[in-house]
């Protein structure tokens, strides 16, 4: 017991120091602004968690440049509320809500299911997640945060695959963008405890799903490429964003995110503007999409994301995961 707490603990100041360092360089960074984008007119594009956040801004902005814009989350009332807010700003978006549990993996095929039925194109699609949730597991048993940010997404993304490939073309690439997080940096891949039941943190779970994350975007946009496909696939870190992903810090440090919050951290539009930038801007069309990007320009991330062993095991043991029992 006394093994873990220390084990928790360190965890959680590794998470918070990152943060703090992550922090200090974006307090003495120009922040990226996002310049005028194309309209968007015809294309359907599906943003995860797109009722509040940096997804309900992702989605306002979509909506206003003509896309056609469906939020998927499981909070039916936030997602109707959403809709109220950006259609009372511009009457004419075309913005829907329909009902996604990413910690269901039944609740993803029936969403997929349901969005094919209708034979639309499929764009974008934009992956949202949760960060630091109470311990827990998905109605499939999986750690949340795992199961949520990752496996949730890995799904998702493959059953809407055929549709993206079907709906690029040259010269105007379906784009798959998942919102991705510095704590990738703290993260490991231990393809023999993914659900970190050996030795549970909630501030390592969410470090390794976004760690996890990454590497399924990088193997994806390699699959993508090797396949002639016109489709590009993307990470983003959109850098720290007063939202309600911190409603879950420890208590002390809640109260001081508070304050610190409003006078440091970016307002959701401006934690948006990269997500955008890498779903809509001209300049990542084609062989130039893919990557990890941050504050509107690439970013490295740690080695682990581009080891070709470790994208193959977690690949593999995904599709494992997934195969019906």
């Amino acid at each position: 017991m006394f093994s873990l707490f220390w084990f928790r603990l360190e965890e959680a100041v590794k998470l918070y120091l990152l943060g703090f360092k992550v922090l200090v360089v974006q307090l003495f960074s120009k922040r990226f602004k996002l310049p005028a984008m194309p309209r968007q007119d015809g294309k359907v594009v599906i943003v995860t968690g797109g009722g509040k956040g940096i997804g309900y801004e992702v989605v306002r902005h979509m909506a206003k440049l003509g896309a056609h814009v469906i939020i998927g989350c499981r909070d039916e009332r936030q997602g109707v509320e959403a809709i109220r807010k950006i259609q009372e700003e511009y009457n004419e978006a075309k913005v829907e809500f329909r009902k996604l549990d990413l910690a269901s993996l039944q609740s993803i095929h029936q969403f997929v299911h349901n969005f094919k039925e209708r034979d639309l194109p499929l764009n974008i699609l934009v992956n949202n997640g949760v960060m630091l949730v109470p311990e827990g597991c998905t109605e499939n048993g999986f750690e949340l945060h795992f199961g949520v940010n990752y496996l949730g997404h890995f799904l998702l993304t493959w059953l809407l695959l055929d549709t993206l490939k079907l709906s690029g073309k040259s010269g105007n690439f379906s784009r798959v963008v998942n919102v991705s997080s510095s704590a990738h940096r703290n993260g490991q891949i231990r393809p023999n405890d993914l659900n970190s039941r050996q030795c549970y943190s909630a501030h390592g779970a969410y470090c390794h799903s976004k760690l996890a994350q990454l590497l399924f975007s990088s193997r994806l946009h390699q699959e993508l490429e090797q396949g002639g496909f016109p489709v590009s696939s993307c990470a983003v870190d959109p850098g720290m964003v007063d939202t309600s992903l911190y409603r879950h810090l420890w208590t002390p440090l809640r109260l001081a995110h508070r304050i610190v919050s409003l006078l440091l951290f970016k307002t959701p539009t401006e934690g948006a503007a990269t997500v955008l930038f890498a779903a809509l801007s001209p300049a990542l069309e084609g062989e130039c999409g893919g990557g990890y990007w941050a504050n509107g320009g690439r970013d490295v991330t740690t080695p682990l994301t581009f080891d070709p062993l470790i994208q193959q095991q977690l690949w593999e043991t995904s599709h494992r995961f997934l195969e019906p029992q």
